[in-house]
């Protein structure tokens, strides 16, 4: 099993990265948004906690910037129903912490607002998380510092809505609304969030 990955940033993407080990190897890495808040510029060192997933068609490798992150994707994969994509989409939609909050607390509507996640789902995961999320550390974790926002951060946006299953026209609407009243200098990771919330309404 791969735990941990560290080199050289190749490619970096909205859900997916290339990295170049010192070995010349270059993995390719699933990545949720919590990732891109953190990556340096193509060419800096990047360090990530990674998971691998086997399947019948493929090995999939997924990175995340704490172990803490990663042991709650192991977590959310062990529910009934969810696989790797959801539970990257769980991360990518709401921030590890929020996640963590909106399962404890029984928080449907928050847990809604995920991409494939149907109000049966989210019982679901509340029914059989809420009581497993101690030992995760998710309490322990604080905002990790974030990277200078791209030069363009709107259609990076889209191109994430996209990604995680929404329509191009829904997609470029919201992002467009949130753009509007979007303060100074918010990465591109927020500017996603806030646009699911709006697109969510």
């Amino acid at each position: 099993m791969i735990a941990r990955i560290h080199g050289t940033l190749l490619t970096g993407g909205i859900d997916r990265i290339e990295v170049l080990t010192a070995s010349g190897l270059a993995y390719e890495v699933l990545v949720p948004l919590s990732v891109l808040e953190t990556l340096p510029r193509v060419g800096g060192e990047v360090a990530l906690h990674t998971a691998m997933v086997v399947r019948e068609d493929a090995w999939l490798l997924f990175g995340f910037p704490t172990a803490e992150e990663r042991r709650l994707f192991h977590r959310l994969m062990g529910t009934t129903g969810v696989g790797p994509s959801l539970a990257m989409n769980l991360l990518s939609t709401l921030t590890a912490e929020r996640l963590v909050r909106a399962i404890r607390a029984g928080d449907l509507a928050t847990l809604t607002q995920v991409p494939r996640v149907g109000k049966k789902l989210a019982e679901r995961l509340v029914l059989e998380l809420r009581d497993k999320l101690d030992g995760t550390g998710m309490e322990e974790i604080t905002p990790a510092g974030r990277a200078a926002t791209p030069s363009a951060p709107g259609s990076d946006a889209v191109r994430a809505l996209v990604a995680l299953g929404y329509a191009p026209t829904d997609a470029d609407r919201a992002v467009r609304a949130t753009l509007d009243g979007a303060p100074k200098g918010e990465s591109t990771a927020d500017l996603i969030r806030r646009s699911l919330t709006a697109i969510g309404k």
